[in-house]
């Protein structure tokens, strides 16, 4: 039986990570020095290549470069030298680190030696280690029992077998073929994840709520894996991949990262579509250290994006959205009544508008450029989800100052016998802006599934089975009214 190491060599490696992060999510202790974060939310697929020497028969192979929060079941070795003739009977994945605890146990019952502080002194004794639980406890060579800390300074003969310093994979094998081989290895590990992050420029357009926007993405890929992979080969996984839930949890924290480090812009990532997902490859090499954050560019900005402003006013407070089992008859219900008008950037992901690339979810952060001193000032952030190309975007900044609503039940008549119901909404708009907006109400006809439009000063859009949607002009420094009565039956 022959004993080999794999041998590294820069450039084996290849790494695709899926990311189960929730855009915006991940906080900034995560990947901050100094910070104590969770295990990030996330996977790769790792694969090594290297090189091992083999003699013909039975061998043993010790392969250290590992992740520590490698899932040692997913493991796959395979000689690209002679796949056919070599062969895993066995597979063991050690991961008995060495720590200062463990080394003091391997010597209980044995002699060491001991150097205690005592003020300016140092007092050096020898005696029997009989227990390390909650301390040490030492029988000294003149039969006196000393309860030391366990940071009293102990010196050891030696290490003693059975420990390792790194998490090593181990495998008895069968080789037809002696001599080198390439061997690839595979495994999935926890502790990677990435996720996508766009920066986006607002500029006024000419028009009625028209804009522009410059929009720049960029992955951030966080490795807390436990290793590091030197001139890889980076792919990532954009979609909602199946994966069966593990039960448990890590019980230790993973290592914080410590650097942030963005890359040079040629060679990027290339897009396309596989299986049911979206694929990015980086057409570079790049390292990724382990306790590291690393910003690459997904794609170069794209200038120039035509957008729109769009105001929604929702005037129903949370709670009253959900469908319900039976007709809402209390009059009381849903009088209660939102003043906030929120604010959205739409745009087009096409190629005709200056997109057209699959966009991974993420968080957009719009800034607006401030004339007087040329600097960019923040002016809200979103979220959004996987969007396919020639999909609309939608970006939520935030609620509007200026403009404001009102919404108040006018009416409300219910006849039980005839299992029916009418309710009259007065929607008011003030604008105190210096220009004319266009506000879209949004109302939930919550009551029941059952309804009517009977009377509306406005023309409505119906959205679905219990909402419509009301455009409404509102003049600069004016206020518009909106009123519809709405009749149920059931």
């Amino acid at each position: 039986m022959s004993h080999a190491a794999a041998q590294n060599e820069p450039g084996g490696d290849a790494l695709t990570i899926y990311s189960t992060a929730q855009p915006g999510a991940v906080s900034p202790d995560v990947y901050r020095n100094g910070g104590r974060g969770q295990p990030v939310p996330g996977y790769a697929v790792v694969r090594h290549q290297r090189d091992i020497n083999l003699i013909g028969g039975r061998n043993t192979v010790r392969f250290t470069d590992v992740a520590a929060y490698i899932d040692p079941t997913t493991v796959m070795f395979e000689s690209l030298t002679d796949p056919a003739g070599t062969s895993v009977t066995e597979q063991n994945f050690q991961f008995d680190l060495v720590n200062q605890e463990k080394l003091l146990q391997r010597y209980v019952d044995q002699t060491i030696k001991v150097d205690q502080v005592r003020g300016n002194a140092v007092e050096t004794f020898t005696g029997t280690l009989l227990s390390t639980a909650g301390g040490m406890i030492l029988k000294r060579d003149d039969g006196t029992i000393k309860l030391l800390p366990h940071n009293a300074g102990v010196t050891l003969p030696g290490l003693p077998g059975g420990l390792i310093t790194r998490p090593t994979l181990v495998w008895d094998m069968n080789a037809k073929q002696a001599g080198n081989h390439r061997a690839r290895v595979s495994y999935q590990t926890a502790g990677l994840t990435w996720w996508a992050d766009y920066n986006v420029t607002y500029a006024e357009g000419s028009g009625t709520n028209a804009c522009k926007l410059d929009i720049g993405a960029w992955v951030s890929i966080v490795n807390q894996s436990g290793a590091g992979y030197q001139n890889a080969k980076l792919k990532l996984i954009a979609g909602d991949v199946q994966r069966v839930q593990k039960t448990g949890r890590m019980n230790d924290q993973l290592a914080m990262a410590k650097s942030m480090r963005v890359e040079e812009r040629d060679a990027g990532f290339a897009e396309k579509s596989f299986f049911e997902y979206h694929l990015y490859t980086l057409g570079r090499p790049t390292t990724l250290p382990d306790n590291s954050t690393k910003q690459i560019e997904l794609f170069p900005a794209a200038r120039n994006v035509p957008c729109e402003k769009t105001f929604v006013y929702y005037g129903l407070t949370p709670g009253y959205s959900a469908y319900q089992a039976s007709p809402v008859t209390d009059r009381n219900l849903g009088v209660q009544t939102n003043k906030k008008v929120d604010v959205y950037l739409g745009f087009s992901n096409s190629q005709k508008q200056n997109m057209g690339m699959p966009l991974p979810v993420g968080r957009v952060r719009v800034s607006k450029l401030d004339s007087a001193d040329r600097t960019l000032e923040f002016i809200g952030e979103d979220v959004i989800d996987h969007t396919a190309k020639n999909e609309k975007v939608l970006v939520k900044l935030g609620s509007a100052f200026d403009v404001v609503g009102e919404r108040r039940q006018v009416d409300f008549k219910i006849d039980t016998s005839r299992k029916t119901m009418t309710e009259e909404i007065e929607v008011k708009l003030r604008n105190q802006k210096k220009e004319a907006v266009t506000v879209l109400v949004k109302e939930n006809l919550y009551r029941w599934v059952n309804w009517q439009i009977v009377a509306n000063t406005h023309d409505y859009q119906k959205q679905d089975a219990r909402t419509i949607h009301v455009p409404v002009k509102v003049a600069a420094g004016a206020e518009a009214t909106f009123r519809y009565a709405v009749h149920y039956t059931w």
